[in-house]
């Protein structure tokens, strides 16, 4: 998984996974859908980390049961849970950067009786500090707060019946551009180029199970989520509203045929999506209503071999019915050797401005093919098929544990929202007329080299290209083609731990209109290689109930040059602050410290 700006001035960040853009990827918190639709860049800073208990990522199409999205792969992520044993009772965490960054973190589980337990979770972030490290007039990081506050009921009893209900809200105010912008000034060329971005969002979820306690291979559970999303934002001069109201339901009933080895699981979903966005002078509102029905078989042979076969039909009001196969294979002929294959198919509407805000940044126009009720901004949606085998083996060398894994994923779309930035001036979104594939090779290998003390390396490379109208096939832009990754990470007998990570990235192409620009700036057709190097050290005591850490994030400070062009006019066509290729942020030194209570 990779990850980068999405712009110079905004701070956001977004993954790629497989070479494929972030909303290739379906996130999920728990298994209920989470960052969709506008929320898809700007969603990740949503859950923070010290809420989380664990994040499990899988690449390639998932299970039909969690739905029809997600080509690339997805990301669940588990918070923490009242637990009776060894679980979490109170988390604080504390943290303050170099770069004026202060936040809070809370996490506050309590079992109040056999049956009911309760989780409060809170954060606070406040960016207060101007900051400017490369001089170039713009803040490398927006000023503003975010505010989270989450909270969760669960209920058990002895029959097997399982009940959660939660709540989430989020408030989050941030304005950056110029050094001397004032949000609150009046808007014109002659003032300071800003931004700003307010969001609001309110969520609520539930999930409700049991298990049979005469036959506990039987199974049901429904899956509800709803939310309502709010952003307001500006660019400049272009100015950008968006609101989304969205529920979801999932019933899910698994039992066995026969015996244990051969299970089924059966339901039902039903997913609405109310849009209304507006975006230089535009409106573009609709709505999106999608029920389906799946179900999934799965095979086990003791721990040697599994399949899992599923298939789910749905129909969109917009796009009417498809289906959406999908096939996983385990294959382990000995303790510690697995081989594992799937392929699947995917597809997704895509969201133009909420999935493309970073070249809002610029003085850009956006064209698109179409503004009707018969397809979303005149786009038909996106279709993929994903296959790909991986391969991970477990050794042991001088009386030391280690691993290797292989994996290689293609794939291949039968149709694409094509994003052509090769133009001067202009982003184009328009439907693939020919192909476009992503081709996807990682090899990793971890080695405890000495008691405690653990190596990780990793080369990745991507072979990411489509077609483009009047210019052929193209390789991706701003994609890099190799990847490599080192880690080293050691800890001592008295509880220090140290960790080094070096991150290299190879070569990016660059739009056409960058190398004909005649700007010696702009003048290579490819941006050079870059090390990123991060390091942190850590100290806990009493049991790991305090730890203190600290650490630097780009190390060597390392930053893209001429990171926005044209801004010494930011009103001009020449300004563009979106081809951002790499680091945005330069050296930042931080310390923290967490208390945990059990």
């Amino acid at each position: 998984m990779d990850v980068g700006f999405t712009d110079a001035i905004s701070g956001y960040k977004q993954i790629s996974l497989l070479g494929l853009s972030g909303p290739n990827v379906a996130f999920t918190r728990e298994n209920i859908p989470d960052t969709r639709g506008l929320a898809n860049i700007i969603g990740l800073t949503f859950t923070p980390g010290p809420w989380v208990e664990s994040i499990q990522l899988s690449k390639g199409t998932g299970s039909v049961v969690n739905g029809y999205e997600g080509v690339a792969g997805q990301i669940n992520v588990e918070l923490h849970k009242p637990k009776e044993k060894n679980g979490i009772k109170l988390l604080l965490n504390a943290y303050q950067s170099t770069q004026g960054r202060t936040e809070a973190n809370m996490v506050y589980n309590q079992i109040l009786n056999s049956k009911w337990n309760t989780t409060l979770l809170a954060h606070v972030k406040s960016n207060w500090m101007n900051v400017d490290q490369n001089n170039d007039s713009f803040l490398d990081q927006p000023l503003g707060s975010t505010y989270l506050l989450g909270n969760r009921w669960m209920y058990y009893n002895p029959q097997g019946w399982e009940i959660q209900l939660g709540l989430k809200g989020v408030y989050m105010d941030l304005w950056g551009g110029e050094s001397s912008y004032n949000r609150d000034q009046e808007v014109s060329t002659s003032s300071p180029w800003g931004f700003y971005n307010n969001t609001q969002r309110a969520e609520a979820w539930a999930k409700i199970g049991k298990i049979y306690t005469d036959k506990p291979y039987q199974s049901m559970g429904l899956q509800l989520n709803a939310f309502y999303h709010d952003q307001d934002a500006r660019y400049g001069l272009n100015t950008y509203q968006g609101k989304q109201k969205s529920f979801y339901a999932n019933y899910i009933f698994q039992s066995i045929i026969h015996s244990t080895e051969h299970t089924i699981k059966f339901g039902g979903s039903f997913q609405y999506d109310g849009f209304d966005e507006a975006f230089a002078g535009q409106n573009y509102a609709r709505q999106e209503i999608v029920p389906g029905i799946f179900t999934e078989y799965a095979y086990h042979y003791l721990d040697k071999f599994s399949v899992v076969a599923g298939i789910r039909g749905d129909y969109n009001n917009i796009y009417g019915a498809f289906l959406t196969p999908r096939l996983h294979l385990r294959f382990a002929p000995e303790e510690k050797l697995v081989f594992r294959a799937s392929i699947g198919r995917a597809q997704r509407t895509v969201n133009v401005f909420a999935e493309h805000i970073g070249f809002m940044a610029s003085n850009r126009t956006f064209e698109l093919p179409g503004n009707n009720h018969q397809l979303p901004f005149g786009l038909k949606p996106e279709v993929a098929w994903n296959m790909g085998v991986n391969m991970v083996k477990q050794f042991m060398l001088n009386y030391r544990d280690g691993s290797l894994s292989l994996d290689y994923y293609y794939t291949h779309f039968d149709n694409m929202v094509i994003t052509d930035i090769e133009q001067y001036r202009i982003i184009r979104f328009y439907n693939l007329d020919g192909k476009s594939y992503a081709h996807s090779f990682q090899a990793q290998l971890d080695y405890e080299v000495m008691r405690k003390w653990d190596w990780r390396v990793a080369y990745r490379w991507y072979d990411v290209k489509a077609t483009y109208e009047g210019k052929g096939l193209l390789q991706k832009p701003l994609l890099a083609a190799h990847r490599f990754f080192v880690n080293t990470a050691y800890e001592t007998r008295n509880n220090w731990s140290f960790d080094l990570t070096a991150n290299w990235t190879g070569a990016k192409r660059m739009p056409e209109h960058i190398l004909n620009s005649g700007d010696p700036a702009r003048s290579s057709y490819a941006t050079p290689s870059f090390w990123i190097w991060n390091g942190q050290v850590s100290k806990s005591w009493e049991d790991e109930r305090w730890k203190i850490y600290a650490g630097v994030e780009n190390i060597l400070g390392t930053m893209q040059h001429h990171l926005i062009l044209g801004r010494q006019d930011p009103y001009a066509e020449g300004f563009d602050a979106g081809l951002v290729w790499g680091s945005a942020m330069g050296r930042n030194i931080y310390i923290g410290v967490n208390y945990q209570l059990k």
